[in-house]
């Protein structure tokens, strides 16, 4: 989408108009918006201090094109300002009102002329990232230039009064975000540490919250792994012929990341059905930094799994929603070895020890959570339709 309004209507000379398809009531009759370049309504500058003249324990912020993650003893602007990250981080823009100090990288905008700072930088957040990246792209540097900031093209109401108003609304609908990334992020840490009560402790062989209709059951009894499950090791593509309309989707590590509960699809499909997974056996990869991003599904239809991945099928002591929180929980890299290349084998899944319930406690304890990933699930989709809202 271009960063400048649309024209829409036409002019008395036969031009076309420059105003935004949708406006406020109180602006229909305000007047054509123009183009102007980004150099014409502000001040543009750069940081002058290396990096290293940054102090953990100075006074003033010292902004990178990373983040704000020093201070510095001195300083070298007192102003309103837009930074933007020239490199790292390009185009990435952030507000400042004070005392700062700036790396070369980053770009100081300030001296606002005849703009509303707000609605300037509600412009830029919005729009001034995916256009410098693609200039970056196109001319193969890896930082922007002072010209392409510049030069760079604005499309503004002709009142302060709109720019305003403008800049109000989008603040609101951040506001609604920021809150609701709040309380999703509320959520993922009431779920982690609801987990930790619900499952025995390192070291430990009961748990230390059980519901109450389980908390006079009997304990937790350790089972080995191995004789709980049944392991399946994946195979090379170059063994399966691959089609569009094959029945079995043949899943890769990188196919993990288009679920986060369930595994359904792949990108390759074929009918081969000797080495199919069960339906609802824990899935997982078994080498490199999955492990540590512990990266677990559960399969909702049969697969075929490619030589990075493997799977467990439970046994009927221990029901899969139970074994997968379990794992969760646990974490793969506790049980992979971690020594080079993390890697998980048979020789680390068949003697690792695990507790369980009764599978009625089981039940409960996976329902439970489910019912929380279930709302997690809802306020993701919640945070995602109001940030497509904004856009």
């Amino acid at each position: 989408m271009s960063n400048k309004a649309k024209a829409t209507d036409m002019k008395e000379d036969g031009k076309p108009a420059l105003v935004p398809k949708l406006r406020f009531p109180e602006f229909l009759d305000g007047g054509d918006w123009t183009i102007r370049p980004l150099g014409k309504v502000c001040k543009i500058q750069t940081g002058k201090k290396d990096a290293n003249e940054g102090a953990k324990d100075g006074a003033y912020p010292f902004f990178t094109c990373a983040a704000e993650h020093i201070y510095s003893h001195s300083y070298s602007f007192d102003t309103e300002a837009i930074l933007v990250a020239g490199n790292a981080n390009v185009g990435e823009t952030r507000y400042f009102n004070g005392k700062f100090e700036a790396y070369q990288r980053t770009y100081v905008l300030s001296d606002f002329a005849e703009i509303r700072v707000s609605y300037l930088y509600s412009f830029l957040s919005a729009n001034l990232r995916s256009s410098l990246l693609k200039q970056v792209q196109v001319s193969a540097m890896s930082y922007i230039k002072l010209p392409m900031l510049l030069e760079y093209e604005l499309s503004i109401p002709p009142s302060l009064n709109e720019q305003q108003k403008i800049a109000e609304c989008l603040s609101s609908v951040d506001m609604l975000i920021a809150a609701q990334a709040r309380k999703l992020d509320a959520l993922k840490t009431h779920k982690k540490g609801l987990m930790q009560q619900l499952f025995p402790r390192e070291g430990e062989t009961q748990p230390r919250l059980r519901f109450p209709e389980f908390q006079n059951a009997e304990e937790w009894a350790e089972e080995t792994l191995g004789d709980i499950v049944k392991i399946w090791s994946g195979n090379s593509p170059s063994k399966y012929a691959f089609s569009n309309l094959g029945k079995y989707a043949f899943v890769k590590v990188e196919d993990l990341n288009n679920c986060t509960k369930y595994q359904t699809d792949s990108r390759e499909y074929c009918d081969y059905s000797e080495d199919a997974i069960p339906k609802n056996s824990v899935l997982f990869p078994k080498r490199g930094a999955s492990i540590e991003l512990n990266k677990i599904r559960i399969t909702a239809l049969e697969i075929l799994i490619d030589t990075n991945l493997m799977a467990l099928s439970p046994e009927k002591m221990v029901t899969v929603e139970f074994l997968y929180y379990f794992l969760v929980n646990v974490g793969l890299a506790h049980i992979a070895d971690m020594s080079t290349i993390p890697q998980i084998n048979n020789k680390h899944i068949i003697p690792f020890k695990i507790l369980l319930p009764t599978k009625l406690e089981q039940e409960s304890i996976a329902g439970c959570l489910t019912s929380l990933d279930d709302l997690i699930t809802a306020q993701t989709q919640k945070l995602e339709t109001l940030k497509t809202h904004k856009k």
